[in-house]
């Protein structure tokens, strides 16, 4: 009995040393995948993961303004640029790729988006269009307008143009399911999120931005053992299945 009671005691003494708080800023394009992931990963090994969620473009400001980050969960491209900085350590390991779908709310016509001209037929055709404005840090935003003008109709769509400022209730597939818009074009990962859209197509091949969604450790990490743990966890073939079911294609 004594030494049960002795292991449980060194038990309670040890539990608090080796779980840890993780602090984590993750792109909203890779959400649906991480809320699935992550909750198991805190499970097995006992940490508390502190995420923070919003655009790639509005997580970096607030790293370089000093908040709190162990590990970074963004865009390539971002996190290149942080190490070049010296503010990410050990390089960037890559997770998954997405491009830019196009929604509709469900039940709804689908109309034919395979090719550029179908894509310009179809966007002509709606009364309303949503996208990600770049205000709010969304890297999808810009490159939708570079589409419009590629198909010689941005100045048509102005008008119809709904754009999303981010937040739960302003996401793009947000308007589209609520019926603010018609037709939604985003990151595909963002829109399979909501099963109230139906993702009728990507991007023609021509038109396409795919981005990378990479994991670093920060310099300054208070964590980095948990952080290289959790990001075992992001790389596991478990993980992997969840990637492709998000609309995710897995590194």
């Amino acid at each position: 009995m004594r030494k049960l009671l002795a292991a449980l005691a060194l038990g309670l003494m040890i539990a608090p040393a080796t779980a840890a708080d993780i602090d984590a800023f993750v792109s909203t394009a890779i959400k649906a995948a991480t809320d699935e992931i992550l909750p198991g990963f805190e499970r097995d090994n006992g940490h508390t993961i502190h995420a923070s969620y919003a655009p790639s473009g509005a997580l970096v400001p607030r790293f370089l303004r000093g908040e709190p980050v162990d590990i970074f969960l963004t865009d390539a491209p971002a996190l290149d640029e942080l190490i070049k900085q010296g503010k990410i350590a050990g390089g960037r390991i890559d997770l998954v790729r997405t491009g830019i779908g196009i929604a509709v709310k469900k039940g709804a016509p689908k109309p034919d988006v395979s090719t550029p001209e179908a894509l310009k037929r179809a966007l002509l055709n709606a009364k309303s269009i949503g996208h990600a404005s770049t205000a709010g840090g969304s890297i999808t935003g810009g490159h939708v307008q570079w589409v419009f003008r590629q198909l010689g109709i941005a100045d048509e769509f102005a008008p119809k143009v709904k754009l999303s400022m981010g937040g739960p209730n302003s996401r793009v597939s947000v308007l589209v399911s609520s019926g603010q818009v018609e037709i939604g074009l985003q990151q595909a990962s963002e829109l399979y999120d909501n099963p109230d859209v139906e993702v009728i197509g990507m991007l023609p091949a021509p038109l396409q931005q795919t981005t990378q969604y990479s994991a670093g450790i920060t310099s300054n990490a208070k964590q980095p053992e948990a952080a290289k743990a959790m990001i075992q966890a992001l790389t596991t073939s478990q993980a992997k299945a969840i990637y492709k079911a998000k609309g995710l294609e897995p590194n």
